[in-house]
């Protein structure tokens, strides 16, 4: 690179060349970890590479170019999945106590209101959001301000803490 900066051309497109199969084997990892086939990695690569080039005089020269690589990889790995609608699965498997009771107990829902009810005016508002409108993290967090991480943080949080005052409504009766 440093040569490359200097007008070796040649010196660029090896450079280039060798920076290729990093990105292509970070892609490749990264979706697999994303749960996502190898479709998109040749789209991260062209992307990488191309963000490489428009951003080359953003690499200092007295410090290693491995993890500035590395953040424009993961930059445009991260943009891919935003764009192609990657999602945050949050388990439920421990919150089943929290659930709706089956069918044929009458008050089975207003139980489940008046819990929801003792939540957080923020955390209430995303749970009925989310779990009960069936609306998305991203509708919900350019309504409440937040990201939509934060908001699918927030959910997971809002039912766990939704479990606990299950178990302790449970508990006392």
């Amino acid at each position: 690179m440093r040569a490359a900066r200097a007008g070796d051309e040649a010196a660029y497109r090896r450079f280039l060349a060798e920076a290729a199969p990093l990105a292509r084997a970070a892609a490749r990892a990264a979706l697999a970890r994303a749960g996502r086939g190898n479709a998109e990695v040749e789209d991260i690569v062209q992307e990488t590479l191309l963000a490489i080039h428009l951003k080359r005089d953003t690499w200092s020269e007295d410090r290693p170019i491995g993890p500035w690589l590395n953040a424009i990889a993961r930059y445009k790995l991260i943009d891919a999945l935003r764009r192609r609608g990657a999602r945050d699965a949050v388990p439920i498997d421990d919150l089943i106590d929290a659930l709706p009771a089956p069918q044929g107990e009458p008050h089975a829902d207003a139980d489940v209101r008046r819990l929801v009810d003792r939540l957080p005016e923020r955390s209430r508002r995303i749970v009925l959001a989310m779990s009960i409108e069936g609306r998305a993290a991203a509708e919900v967090g350019r309504e409440l301000e937040m990201s939509e991480g934060a908001v699918r943080v927030a959910l997971h949080r809002a039912l766990k803490q939704l479990a606990e005052l299950y178990r302790k409504a449970d508990d006392a009766h």
